[in-house]
């Protein structure tokens, strides 16, 4: 990865404990990764964040901050709408004025989730509720700071830490002998370590070439549902618990969540040569990953 007139290796990340942020630091190779958490980028921060932006000697932006949770979105828009739109706007406007590549994750519950087709990168936005209104807005601002860019919706975030529905369903798989699933919901599942190596490729490419600006998704594959996905998990992890399909609309939540997840990502592939990856296999790490984790701490104990 290289700038005019030097040869930075680097790329500025914000982002240091998230999924996401983590694989990352973990997977990037031949490039330095300088990352920012909450005590050094604070997302409240605005012109504080903007201002390692100005500074830094790194050769391309990754954003990898998000406030995802997406009830508490409900209770409090405005903190997700700084932490969503207004704040990456500024970095965007930073990164802009520098003629730094940014790419930034954002989401599928940008759509209303409505139908059964993949949703393409310029099909019709409707957000459901604050998330997706606050990450819609973030999209927004970084077109308008007018620099290269890449916007990569993705969904449905799992990996061996965090918060994620892998890691609730080990949980709970193993406290119960039978769980309701949500089953009309359906989407892609995607490692986070997928995104990650997808999110550096990106910035590398658009290094080279600033045309390759603009909106893509990647997501992983095949399509499934909630319940389907968690049958997988137990089957996987040696659970012995069954899965009962239940409708949405029997499992309320404050936020609407979409049924139609999917998301074409046809784009990606002909532009960065990016295909989507198999989350089977990448849940099948992710399972290794914990459970070396977990004989790790066994043995501590």
């Amino acid at each position: 990865m290289k700038v005019a007139g030097g040869g930075s290796r680097k790329v500025l990340v914000f982002g240091r404990t998230g999924q996401v942020a983590r694989e990352l630091q973990r997977r990037a190779t031949g490039v330095a990764i300088e990352a920012h958490g909450r005590a050094t980028a604070d997302f409240t921060d605005p012109e504080a964040c903007a201002a390692l932006v100005s500074k830094t000697d790194a050769a391309a932006v990754i954003n990898a901050v998000a406030h995802t949770a997406v009830d508490g979105a409900e209770e409090d828009e405005s903190v997700a709408e700084m932490v969503n739109a207004t704040t990456p706007g500024r970095i965007a406007q930073a990164a802009a004025a520098r003629g730094l590549p940014l790419v930034h994750i954002s989401t599928d519950y940008v759509f209303d989730g409505s139908g059964t087709q993949p949703w393409s990168v310029d099909s019709p936005t409707a957000p459901l509720g604050a998330y997706g209104r606050t990450k819609l807005n973030g999209e927004h601002a970084l077109r308008a700071a007018g620099g290269p860019h890449a916007i990569l919706r993705t969904s449905w975030v799992v990996s061996a830490h965090g918060r994620n529905f892998v890691k609730t369903m080990l949980r709970l798989g193993a406290e119960r002998d039978r769980l309701s699933i949500v089953g009309d919901q359906v989407g892609g599942p995607t490692p986070a370590a997928a995104i990650a190596d997808a999110c550096l490729a990106i910035a590398a490419q658009v290094v080279e070439d600033p045309g390759k600006t603009g909106t893509y998704h990647f997501s992983g594959e095949p399509d499934v549902s909630w319940a389907d996905f968690a049958r997988e998990i137990f089957r996987l992890a040696g659970l012995a618990c069954d899965v009962a399909d239940i409708p949405t609309s029997e499992y309320p939540t404050p936020a609407a969540r979409p049924l139609n997840s999917r998301l074409d990502c046809s784009l990606t592939e002909a532009a960065f040569g990016l295909v989507r990856p198999d989350w089977r296999a990448g849940l099948t790490d992710i399972l290794a990953e914990i459970g070396a984790a977990d004989a790790t701490a066994a043995a501590r104990s």
